[in-house]
């Protein structure tokens, strides 16, 4: 069962007016973990006690009241579509790095330390989605590969889905080389390249997701305004710190819905 009381003042939500949908991206606060995971660590495999980990999905799982379905994330672009199977303790973790589901109760997850997480809804909670939205899986065309899946499965046009960017890399500190350009076909005057030295640019990753979210059809994107790298008091940052946690967004269809 939810109780909004332990959701920790410091997560982040997008502001939807949006029915049947709740959606939140944590923050590293509000868990159990100890230095250099401190505390709200929500993966296993980064050397944090296991313990700690399960007491962590625990609390947001008790949050949210829904089951968080977590991935195996590649940096692609498929699409995994979420069941009651999913959600079972001791389901086989699906690969993909973005997942979108019909059913109340389901979470749809994301991990993330740097790369950009994004959440779909779509109009009276009929689908919900979210993706990780790393350079690799935002130029293999993964939010648009979400957006499709939810539209699908909503039944609806692009410009009725809304979306929400949390808290990832931010354009003052995301450095990068000549092949990402490339995966872009960016020239070094675009402006979502800043050139810093030579051979190295600065992307701005959340307006390279707001571009693609708009050429592909959804009016309604919001967010994104918030570094990883530039607050470590609040969000874990693999670019800063390399041994370090990870943040989740989440987004769920209620379970009151009567679904």
């Amino acid at each position: 069962m939810r109780d909004a009381r332990l959701r920790h003042p410091d997560w982040l939500a997008p502001a939807w007016d949006m029915a049947n949908v709740g959606a939140l991206m944590t923050t590293r606060h509000g868990g159990v973990s100890a230095a250099p995971f401190d505390s709200l660590n929500l993966r296993a495999a980064v050397g944090d006690d296991p313990q700690a980990v399960a007491e962590n999905q625990r609390r947001l799982e008790q949050a949210i009241g829904a089951r968080p379905v977590f991935l195996n994330q590649v940096h692609a672009a498929a699409v995994a579509h979420l069941g009651a199977a999913d959600a079972r303790a001791g389901a086989s973790v699906q690969t993909a790095d973005a997942s979108v589901t019909t059913e109340p109760g389901i979470g749809c997850a994301v991990q993330v330390a740097d790369c950009l997480p994004v959440l779909f809804a779509a109009p009276q909670g009929r689908a919900v989605g979210a993706a990780h939205a790393g350079w690799r899986g935002l130029a293999l065309g993964v939010l648009e590969a979400t957006l499709a899946a939810v539209c699908d499965a909503a039944r609806c046009a692009p410009g009725e889905v809304q979306a929400w960017l949390g808290a990832g890399i931010g354009p003052g500190h995301f450095e990068v080389g000549p092949d990402v350009l490339e995966a872009f076909s960016a020239l070094a005057g675009s402006p979502r390249f800043v050139a810093r030295s030579p051979g190295k640019w600065l992307a701005d990753l959340p307006a390279l997701a707001r571009d693609r979210l708009h050429a592909a059809g959804v009016r309604a994107v919001s967010g994104g305004d918030w570094c990883t790298v530039a607050d470590a008091s609040r969000f874990f940052s693999f670019r800063r710190d390399r041994v370090t946690g990870r943040m989740a967004a989440v987004v769920w269809i209620e379970a009151a819905s009567g679904r």
